[in-house]
This record gives C-alpha cells, structure tokens and sequence, in this order.
C-alpha cells in the first residue's frame, strides 16, 4: 500500500520536470490495477491481548478510507500446538484475542480466512521479551520541546526497538456565551457547554532505532516527538503514553524500509522505492497479495506528564482556536442570521450594547465549533488524567 503511492508520486513528478508539456501522468497498471489486497495490521502480544486490524489496499486516487476487512477468522497458532482464537470487536475489521501468556521458548503465527475463502499465513516467528522502558523525558530550549525515550537491555539480546505512543491533551474554548437562540428569540444561556475536554491522537511517524553497531545494548535519548514553543497541545497540560516494541532484525528491516519508502520520497535526487515484502502470504491463491508483518514479543508501557506550569512562562503557546477569536458582530438582528441560529449554523456568544444610551445594538456570534469542545474530543475525563 505504502509502496504504491510513493512509486505514484515519484512518477508523477518525473512527469511534471522531464515532460513539460504532459498534460495526463503516466499511470502504470500496476498502479491503476483496481486490485485489492489484503493489508494486516498488528503484533502477536506475547503477554496479553492480541488485537489485529485487517483492512484493503485501494485506489491512489480515492477520497474514502481504507476498506476495512470484516468477517474473517483468525487465530493465533502456536507450531506444532495450540490455536487462540482472535474474535471480530466492535470495531469492524479489528479482531482481538484473550489474554494470553505465550511460551518464550515456542513460535507462533497469525492464521487468516477472509469472507471470500482465501486462507492467509504469516511466517513462524519466535518470541522477544521487550525490556522495560527506563525512563521518558523532555526538554525545552528557546523554541521548542523535545520528547526522548531511554531503554537497554542487559543481556545484549534485544538490539532493534521500535515505538509507538498516544497522546492526550487538554483543550479549552476561549469563547463562553451566555446568550442562545432558542424558541425564536434570544434567551439566557440554558444548554450546557463543558470548559474544559480532552484530545487525543496516535502517532504515525515509523520510529525504529538499533544498537546492534554499540558494545552495549543501550538507547540513549532517543527523540520521539517534538513541539514548536507555540503548540496549543502543552497550552495547559498534556500526557504522552509510550509503548516500546522488542523486533527482529528482520521485522526491523521490514519497518527501517517502510520508513525509507513512506518518509524519504520527494525530490528527484531521492532513492527510488524498494519493493516491500512482509511476512504475511496467500495459501491457496498466489494472485492475492499481503501487504504486512506479524512478530511475536510483550510489549512495555511508560507515560509522562506535562504541565503548562513547567514550561516557560513567555512560550507564546496558542489556544487552538485563534480562528474563533474575537467573534463576528452583527447590528441589530437580520432575518437571514435567525435562520442561521435556527438551524445552529452558527451561535449566538453575546449581547452588544450601544455605549451612547445602553440598548441592545447587536450580537457577537461564532460557529458550535468555537464553542463546545466535544467537537475536538471529549468532555469524559480520561481514567488516567492527573
């Protein structure tokens, strides 16, 4: 999937230098192909709940999401043992396991059957336990804040790392009204708006890291995220929850040239892309592709706090909503901005009053988004929050 729309951009921009006057890119068929294959997304948990997403690849040019792939079977299948079923969830194409406790000493890999009747594997893989994290840290220069991640290993056993994290923030309206439209006329604020709701996103950089070139199986200060001295995510307090991944040296060759494919490609003068090969395969048909790979480790968790008090006090850190900031003013009340409150195409904030003899000149008003934070995120306080 990833490989694919890197090779488009690639060519296309060949088209757009050498070919002046190409008014229709070249799109290989391989490119254009309506084919669909199957993407696998997940690690088999060592310790825990294995929780894998199945969606499909499709065409460069659409607008819609991924499809997601529903109604299949899988199970996790120890060699020469047992099978764990992985069940469908709530969230169709993301199927799930009980929480298991597998054998270090064993190998294990992921059985797909997907509603069409093709039979998917992925290779045996054996078993890493990944090290604790350490520790998690940050610092803030002049302009920005860095966030690092520090683990080892003391046997020398682990060597390729890989991270994901998710993020959590706070997020406050800078607009309060205490008017609404209501019944036809405008009325005392009676509906409730919360002050303060929680944000959250998932990382997407690949960040792999090794140790195999050190004497000792030691990351130091590795940079996992980094913030411009004006985000409105540390504006008031901000959370980071990292997971740490213990690989293969083939899993990490599997994500060091993803990373390669998906981040590198740009100008001319970058390396064209390399042909992606997973460890996912079609049993019985050799046409079905399998864009993916399946590993077998635990999994180690740390999370770290930020507050809007530890950083400096003259960061020009923004609110995110500096568009909403100051309202639009409105004279009097025009027919066509009551049927724009009606159908709460947008808000009334406040009152204006003429300063000459204190009567009612006009109303500031902003759109819902201005106002309820639960259009960013959520006003259920997360169980973690400090």
């Amino acid at each position: 999937m990833y490989t694919l729309a890197v090779l488009v951009r690639a060519l296309s921009l060949c088209c757009l230098v050498l070919l002046p006057g190409c008014i229709e890119p070249y799109m290989p068929e391989a490119i254009s192909s309506t084919q669909s294959y199957l993407v696998v997304n997940g690690f088999i948990n060592s310790q825990g709940s294995t929780s894998i997403n199945l969606s499909r690849t499709y065409d460069i040019a659409a607008k819609t999401p991924p499809p997601i792939e529903t109604g299949a079977t899988l199970a996790l299948e120890e060699e020469g043992g047992t099978r764990y079923p992985l069940r469908e969830s709530t969230i169709k194409g993301t199927y799930t396991s009980a929480n298991l406790a597998l054998n270090s000493g064993k190998q294990y890999h992921l059985l797909i059957r997907t509603a069409d009747g093709k039979e998917y594997a992925s290779d045996y893989v054996p078993v890493k336990t990944t090290p604790a994290i350490d520790n998690i840290n940050w610092q803030a220069s002049e302009a920005d804040l860095a966030i690092y991640v520090n683990t080892h290993d003391d046997t020398n056993t682990t060597q390729y790392y890989r991270w994901q994290y998710e993020e959590t923030w706070e997020s406050r309206p800078v607009l309060a009204p205490n008017i609404e439209y209501l019944n036809g006329e405008i009325q005392p604020l009676r509906t409730f708006y919360p002050l303060v709701c929680w944000q959250s996103d998932k990382s997407t950089p690949i960040l792999v890291s090794n140790t195999v070139a050190l004497q000792q199986d030691v990351v130091s200060q590795f940079l996992l995220r980094s913030f411009p001295n004006t985000t409105n995510r540390l504006r008031h307090k901000y959370s980071i929850l990292v997971r740490q991944h213990a690989l293969t040296r083939e899993e990490y060759q599997y994500w060091a040239l993803l990373k390669k494919n998906t981040e590198n490609i740009g100008t001319l003068f970058d390396p064209l892309p390399a042909q992606l090969t997973g460890n996912v395969h079609c049993l019985n048909d050799e046409s079905a592709l399998a864009l993916g790979y399946v590993s077998a480790h635990s999994v180690q968790e740390k999370r770290l706090f930020i507050s809007r008090n530890e950083l400096p006090n003259w960061w020009p850190l923004q609110s995110g909503y500096e568009d909403c900031v100051p309202p639009d003013t409105v004279e009097n009340f025009p027919p066509d901005l009551a049927q724009r409150f009606s159908s709460r195409l947008f808000l009334p904030v406040n009152t204006v009053f003429d300063p000459k003899n204190g009567l009612i000149s006009g109303y500031t008003y902003t759109v819902l988004d201005c106002i309820d934070c639960r259009k960013r995120g959520t006003d259920v306080r997360p169980s973690f929050w400090q």
